[in-house]
């Protein structure tokens, strides 16, 4: 169940980053009330993730899905460049969250 949660948590760190956007600096107010929603909603649920997982891992894994789910937002909703390089960097990154899943050796 901690990795659901954890999975939950790096979905809605992507979700405050793209508010982060929408918001442009804090200026637009529907925008940002979901950054800081999306925020706080991610850091309580890796906080409760890390009961039962890793610290390491638990953390890598959230800013990975961050990461991965913010450059996926930004190539189609922002028109960002979907280059193969940058596609192939996107995948090592999941092959990381992946791997770390898999030889975790924690909690399922």
């Amino acid at each position: 169940m901690a990795w659901v949660i954890l999975i939950i948590a790096g979905l809605f760190e992507t979700g405050w980053a793209v508010g982060l956007k929408y918001s442009d600096g804090f200026t637009r107010l529907w925008p940002s009330i979901w950054t800081v929603v999306c925020l706080i909603a991610s850091m309580a649920l890796l906080g409760w993730s890390i009961r039962s997982l890793p610290l390491g891992t638990a953390y890598a894994v959230w800013t990975g899905i961050g990461a991965v789910g913010t450059v996926v937002v930004g190539i189609l909703l922002f028109r960002e460049p979907a280059t193969v390089a940058r596609l192939v960097c996107i995948g090592l990154i999941v092959a990381g969250i992946a791997g770390l899943k898999v030889f975790g050796g924690a909690a399922d």
